[in-house]
């Protein structure tokens, strides 16, 4: 088990504050050790899931994200992150939920779940939501999950989506636009020898969300698998 080297933390604070292709250019060597810290964290926490889900296969290279920032549409320039993150994908249409990590010096945290979901998939989920919020709630209220990450985050509707009434008994689920779990850790928790393990442990506590919503996912209002 291993934590993240602060080798990687002291990178990212050095090109948060020179965001520019100069400096980068100039430091290169910095950016690829850092990357190949990133590289190898992610190759052992793919080979740690793998023994309690089933993955997409990729390498730990292809989980990670490009640290260049997409300018195109943004009124900041900076051409680069200033943070290191990645994500992990469930296998087959039957496991659904997302899996992201993302390290950053004072913001590093373990997040998951279903973020903007397509509209076929929010209209099922708010479809049984609107008839059963009981399962989801007992999830969500249980001691592991609120231990590990307090309440369910995630954006919301200010009123209630179209076709259901303000006065709904399950509103509060319904408002859910998207449903993200995440967990936070200090920079010396992610440094840690045993930060691994605990992004694992953070994972496996996502397991009954994923495995409710999967199972709203690939039926129909009826029960019927539809996938």
């Amino acid at each position: 088990m291993s934590g993240i080297p602060k080798s990687v933390f002291t990178f990212l604070r050095a090109v948060a504050k020179n965001n520019n292709r100069p400096w980068f250019q100039e430091n290169k060597n910095k950016y690829l050790a850092a990357h190949e810290s990133m590289i190898q964290f992610a190759d052992t926490l793919i080979r740690e899931m793998e023994k309690i889900d089933e993955l997409v296969p990729m390498t730990g290279k292809q989980s990670l994200f490009r640290i260049y920032r997409d300018v195109r549409f943004s009124k900041d320039k900076a051409p680069y992150k200033s943070s290191m993150s990645g994500r992990l994908k469930r296998a087959t249409k039957l496991r659904r939920g997302g899996m992201y990590y993302h390290i950053q010096p004072g913001n590093s945290y373990i997040a998951g779940g279903f973020w903007n979901p397509n509209k076929e998939d929010i209209k099922r989920i708010r479809e049984e939501l609107a008839v059963d919020s009981k399962s989801i709630k007992k999830i969500m209220n249980g001691t592991a999950f609120k231990r590990m990450f307090g309440e369910m985050g995630g954006e919301q509707l200010k009123t209630a989506p179209q076709g259901y009434p303000r006065d709904h008994p399950n509103i509060d689920m319904l408002r859910y636009k998207s449903f993200v779990m995440s967990r936070r850790f200090s920079d010396q928790e992610v440094s840690a020898p045993t930060f691994i393990k605990e992004v694992v442990k953070t994972y496996k506590a996502m397991h009954p969300f994923f495995n409710y919503m999967s199972d709203v996912l690939t039926t129909d209002a009826n029960g019927r698998l539809i996938v």
